[in-house]
């Protein structure tokens, strides 16, 4: 989960988990001590983040200007370019290295400030520093936030509106195209995290999401309230068995079939509290609509 990028935290940090993972692994510092690989360690994608986008190049727009374009790089301009590409490539390996050989000196020197430290003390060490981020427990998927539009029955015929939430909620804006997200799924809310991002865009705890389902092998819909959002995801398969572990989990799953109506009104709509949190999940029923898949 660290390593994957799913802790957003501060460098230092991260560089503290690493020395406590050693810690852990090698007891105290020691040269002899065998040194994993720092990707095994520390994000790689941190590492990444210092390089230097590479350039931008306008597109050509003119038929004319892309065979031309076309022509010279069949050529001598081709060839000058390609060397470019080749010296830019080495000189970024090269940034790469010195940057990783930086994190690491920066590690190694957290590692020996823990001289003394047993090793249950550096994985409770290590797994309380986790903890404090708030979306700990959860399960990350990347997913695009594609779409949101009223549910039918509250907004019959609407279209699809490009998601543009920052929180979600029924009058957010309407954006330009879809977002790239981290949906968190907790044993009590499923949340919703911009990537990198310590505190959700929104919860939605279980009492409020009326069904859930996937519309093909790579569209999964939540319907939250008076709100259905759409997620493209190639792990739709996953998302749909997690919800339904917790909910069974919880004793709160009810499957009425697809034809009967609800056995009880629409919940009130409940106090908004503040970063994400839910008040306690009441009855909550799974609708699966006409079309979707459920494990």
């Amino acid at each position: 989960m660290v390593l994957r990028g799913y802790v957003p935290t501060s460098e230092e940090t991260l560089q503290t988990l690493a020395a406590l993972r050693l810690q852990s692994l090698n007891s105290d510092f020691s040269t002899h001590a065998p040194f994993p690989r720092l990707e095994e360690l520390f994000p790689p994608h941190v590492l990444h983040a210092r390089l230097p986008p590479p350039p931008h190049r306008p597109p050509t727009k003119c038929r004319g200007a892309r065979l031309r374009a076309g022509l010279l790089a069949g050529g001598l301009w081709g060839q000058a370019l390609a060397k470019q590409r080749a010296e830019r490539d080495q000189r970024l390996r090269g940034r790469l290295r010195e940057e990783g050989a930086s994190t690491m000196a920066a590690i190694v020197e957290k590692w020996k400030l823990l001289q003394g430290m047993g090793r249950p003390e550096a994985m409770a060490a290590y797994v309380a520093l986790v903890r404090e981020w708030p979306g700990f427990g959860s399960t990350l998927f990347d997913v695009d936030l594609h779409a949101v539009r009223p549910r039918l029955g509250v907004g019959q015929g609407q279209p699809w509106q490009w998601a543009a939430l920052t929180p979600l909620s029924p009058q957010s804006p309407v954006g330009s195209g879809p977002q790239r997200l981290w949906l968190g799924i907790g044993a009590k809310a499923v949340s919703l995290y911009k990537p990198g991002e310590p505190e959700p865009l929104d919860s939605f705890c279980y009492g409020r999401i009326s069904s859930f389902g996937a519309s093909d092998s790579s569209t999964f819909r939540l319907s939250v309230e008076d709100r259905d959002l759409l997620f493209e995801t190639s792990q739709v398969d996953e998302i749909a068995q997690l919800l339904n572990t917790y909910l069974a989990s919880a004793g709160a799953q009810r499957l009425p079939r697809p034809q009967e109506p609800p056995t009880s009104p629409p919940a009130s709509e409940p106090t908004a509290l503040p970063q994400g949190l839910c008040p306690a999940a009441g009855p909550w029923q799974h609708r699966p609509p006409v079309g979707s898949s459920h494990s």
